[in-house]
């Protein structure tokens, strides 16, 4: 049995966290706002925001929104939003209706993602009454693993369902595609285009599926992209993930490979109750510092938007 099969577990763990107790104790709750609002195709999306403190940021400030990995929720950054709100950005995560700790019902209809960040755009610039405004001209998009598809398709990555089908024929021993297997796409939901203009620039970490995206559609990316590898993720593998996007980009993207890095050291050091609870989401290389790695990360995060949004 391939060692990528064992990484099914926690993502299914993080749906099933509440057998265990109350989710509110093992997953980070540390934002300025929580809140909902409609989706319309019915239910709700929820939203996290983390905002600026301080009497230097007055005015209207840029936006950050958030998305996501597959089987995760709006606080699973939290503290690349704090790091971000800090620097004066207003930041919204949304956790992914369907595709998220509650609710996995629909983790493989990546397509849809892409329409709820515009959603939370439109709702953030639009409808939020928040205590500062939001500057509807500077905005910028995160995603990891899941949520970098996601973002990918937002800055003008046009998908191919037939392009992921043929790899999960070549490699259908990888975590992509044992998840396909296990919820198959239903082809009449796959939406090809998700681009959203409004987004000036984007940082994309161990993105996945990568190879789904048309060397046309890259190529016409000319937005500033900051791109993270894990070079020893083992969920999201090479070749097949970062490196058709790093490669395709109309305009180069700032690269950062991540030596002894695995696929969840993107996420925030764990809390002990975490840890407990999903042991293999926290753990590292022995000789990876994921805390010291995340100061760093956040700092490059921070510069990256503030140069570039």
């Amino acid at each position: 049995m391939s060692l990528l099969r064992a990484f099914i577990a926690p993502i299914a763990a993080l749906t099933l966290a509440a057998a265990s107790g109350s989710p509110d104790t093992v997953l980070a709750q540390e934002a300025d706002q929580i809140f909902r609002f409609a989706e319309p195709a019915g239910g709700e999306i929820e939203v996290a925001v983390w905002l600026p403190d301080g009497t230097e940021f007055a005015g209207p400030r840029p936006l950050i929104v958030i998305s996501h990995g597959n089987g995760g929720h709006s606080q699973g950054h939290h503290d690349t939003a704090k790091a971000l709100a800090a620097a004066g950005f207003v930041v919204a995560a949304l956790t992914h209706p369907g595709d998220n700790w509650r609710d996995d019902s629909r983790q493989t209809q990546l397509t849809d993602r892409a329409g709820h960040i515009s959603l939370l755009i439109d709702h953030m610039t639009k409808h939020w009454s928040g205590p500062m405004g939001v500057d509807s001209a500077r905005i910028g998009a995160f995603g990891y693993s899941a949520g970098g598809f996601t973002v990918t398709a937002l800055v003008g990555g046009v998908s191919d369902l037939a392009l992921v089908r043929r790899h999960c024929e070549q490699e259908p021993e990888v975590f992509a595609c044992q998840l396909i297997r296990r919820s198959p796409i239903d082809p009449t939901t796959w939406k090809a285009v998700g681009h959203d203009p409004r987004i000036r620039a984007a940082v994309i970490a161990a993105p996945g599926l990568g190879l789904a995206f048309t060397d046309e559609s890259l190529a016409r990316v000319t937005i500033p992209v900051q791109l993270w590898q894990a070079d020893g993720d083992m969920v999201l593998p090479a070749p097949f993930n970062v490196e058709p996007i790093r490669d395709r980009l109309g305009r180069a993207a700032e690269y950062h490979r991540v030596a002894g890095a695995g696929h969840f050291d993107f996420l925030p050091p764990c809390s002990e109750a975490l840890r407990v609870a999903i042991p293999v989401l926290c753990e590292s290389h022995p000789s990876f510092d994921r805390t010291a790695f995340h100061l760093e990360f956040n700092q490059e995060v921070v510069r990256f938007f503030r140069d570039a949004v």
